[in-house]
């Protein structure tokens, strides 16, 4: 008898990675409203194609704006209730703290620990895909694959990705091409 080694999951970041951030100076900002909520080329069948070969998509992202007053918490929520409705996701694990001790926060692993504890999730068998270096920071915290899409924006980078793509669809082919290795 084999020992079930848990289950995968691509864990995924929202703003830069599932949808448009709004970039200034050179810096990305999540949406301010859901009319401003774009949905990026490709995303819709990139999470088809991991889906379809075994893996639950959850995605893990930093709100920091709401503890902040600068942004409504159910502005957000309504946002993610329309990815939900929209595309094929598990689960939407968020933090609404702007507090860097938080560990919940990103690079902190909190938010992939916790829905790994919850889905009967194998981070070993997992992979983070996000779009800046809190994003492949706490893939690596967590002990999953991290997959970095490259932005070009201006600030720190990641140090150690294990892969560096153009979008989510490039992430995806990367993935699926991993699979035997991360089964």
């Amino acid at each position: 008898m084999g020992i079930d080694r848990g289950r995968r999951a691509v864990f995924l970041d929202r703003d830069g990675v599932i949808n448009r951030s709004i970039v200034r100076e050179g810096k990305p900002f999540a949406p301010a409203t859901l009319a401003e909520l774009e949905v990026l080329p490709g995303v819709p069948e990139a999470l088809g194609r991991l889906r379809a070969a075994g893996y639950l998509l959850i995605v893990v992202t930093n709100q920091p704006d709401v503890a902040r007053g600068l942004q409504l918490r159910d502005t957000v929520e309504a946002m993610h209730a329309h990815l939900s409705s929209t595309l094929p996701l598990d689960a939407i694990r968020t933090c609404f703290d702007a507090d860097d001790a938080s560990a919940c926060r990103k690079p902190n692993p909190g938010l992939l620990v916790d829905a790994a504890v919850d889905f009967g999730v194998d981070l070993s068998r997992s992979v983070m895909v996000g779009d800046r270096w809190r994003d492949i920071e706490a893939g690596e915290r967590a002990g999953c694959r991290t997959v970095f899409v490259d932005r070009g924006y201006r600030e720190r980078r990641p140090e150690r990705p294990d892969a560096v793509v153009g979008s989510l669809g490039e992430a995806a082919e990367w993935i699926l091409l991993q699979g035997s290795e991360i089964t």
